[in-house]
């Protein structure tokens, strides 16, 4: 219950933050910063969507071992994804380290229904919070923007969502 509460609470703050970006008629966050198997991610703002706990998934056979299953969230019928696995890191969550985890819906407008699970919501970003960075490295997916690198010398991942959603990878989940 607890887990809810801050998670709605995160959720008021995002959106509280984002109006008052809009209000000043700047841009300052362009991303949602997530975290998952270790690895630092930049979601677009455009292209995400709602942010739900972690609700019970139900397994589907035959699938790519990232692919967790279906949900049900808020009467949509969703596949998940855990974005660690995808992106080629995958590990094995206790049921604490899966209760701490969040869905992030992706955009309707993509086109797809589709959750990715990710272990932490680290907030919102803009560029002003990044110290460098560089070009996709040669080989990189295309869904991969740039690479950035914070004051503290973290490396983050920018995705773009929509060329994620499109890419064989992520709609092969056949095994």
């Amino acid at each position: 219950m607890a887990n809810r509460e801050a998670l709605r609470e995160l959720q008021t703050r995002l959106a509280s933050r984002l109006q008052a970006a809009r209000a000043e008629g700047s841009n300052v966050s362009s991303w949602l910063a997530v975290e998952t198997a270790g690895q630092r991610y930049l979601l677009p703002l455009g292209h995400s969507g709602e942010i739900f706990h972690w609700t019970g998934v139900q397994a589907v056979p035959y699938t790519q071992p990232w692919f967790v299953g279906v949900a049900n969230l808020r009467g949509a019928l969703m596949g998940v994804v855990d974005l660690g696995g995808l992106m080629g890191t995958m590990i094995n969550r206790s049921e604490q380290a899966l209760a701490d985890a969040s869905l992030l819906a992706m955009n309707p407008a993509l086109g797809v229904n589709a959750a990715l699970m990710v272990d932490k919501l680290l907030g919102l970003r803009g560029t002003d919070a990044f110290v460098s960075s560089d070009a996709p490295g040669e080989g990189a997916p295309e869904y991969f923007g740039s690479r950035y690198t914070d004051a503290q010398g973290a490396h983050w991942q920018e995705l773009n969502l929509q060329a994620l959603s499109q890419s064989p990878a992520f709609l092969g989940i056949g095994v």
